[in-house]
């Protein structure tokens, strides 16, 4: 059974197609043959002002999270081989706090459904029964319906559609550049250099977990670029939403680092 054709699911894409035909009608003075472009840049704005409250618990948990840092070090060090035990202790340790590990992943769960429903409306021929009119619309010439990677593949890929494309994609990676520089944590050993001899990690130890944190930073720094070979392969309307969005984030994340400033750490926990 495909999907799409269950009933709520057919509703809600009905819905969603209605109201961005009606947007891109509305805007056309304005944007022209790029009205439906523009209608989903308007609807990405509204989403993201939507979420702002959820941006500022995330703001908070992320607080939460380095001010708790050598504490969750320490518990990671004290049951290494005991992930049961680790994990009581972290949820304890959490709960203490009146905090949660898991408040600063709710803006990615709201926004799933949402980019989605904007995949599902540029790649279904037809929704709800009827003619797909997104399907028609473009950006500087480029169908809001494709994708670089199909455009290769297809080997219908023009110079134009590469310049959009490449634009687009391009301006996802510098935002994940300057997000990443923006919010790069700084490597610490788990017992810090001051620890006595016969006390924590050996020499050996603590350096070894200085490069496995860096090589984490590594990973979380590359992890800033998914959203740009992401957007090579969906349809040029939800690679124009994660533009939008990613952009959006940074300069939320900004402001509210500005307005909820990381506190200083606590210490480590008694031995």
């Amino acid at each position: 059974m495909n999907l799409y054709d269950l009933p709520p699911v057919a509703a809600v894409l009905d819905a969603a197609h209605a109201l961005l035909m009606h947007l891109a009608t509305v805007l056309t003075p304005f944007a022209g043959a790029s009205s439906a472009a523009a209608a989903i840049v308007l609807v990405t704005l509204l989403v993201r002002a939507a979420l702002i409250p959820v941006g500022i618990s995330q703001a908070k948990a992320e607080r939460t999270r380095a001010r708790l840092a050598p504490r969750l070090a320490e518990l990671r060090r004290r049951h290494a081989k005991d992930p049961d035990r680790l994990q009581r202790e972290t949820m304890a340790l959490y709960a203490d706090e009146g905090a949660s590990p898991f408040a600063g992943c709710l803006p990615m769960l709201i926004q799933a459904p949402i980019v989605g429903v904007i995949y599902a409306l540029f790649v279904l021929p037809t929704i709800a029964g009827h003619p797909n009119a997104l399907l028609e619309q473009t950006l500087l010439g480029v169908p809001l319906g494709s994708s670089l990677a199909g455009s290769i593949a297809s080997g219908t890929l023009t110079p134009g559609a590469l310049l959009v494309f490449g634009t687009l994609i391009g301006a996802i990676a510098l935002v994940g550049e300057l997000t990443r520089r923006a919010f790069r944590p700084q490597p610490t050993p788990q017992d810090g250099p001051a620890a006595r001899p016969g006390e924590g990690a050996s020499g050996t130890d603590a350096a070894a977990a200085v490069l496995g944190s860096a090589a984490m930073l590594r990973v979380v720094g590359l992890l800033q670029f998914v959203t740009a070979v992401i957007a090579a392969f969906v349809p040029l309307a939800a690679a124009l939403y994660l533009l939008v969005t990613v952009t959006w984030t940074l300069g939320q994340r900004l402001v509210l680092r500005r307005v909820y400033p990381l506190p200083p750490a606590l210490p480590a926990l008694p031995a």
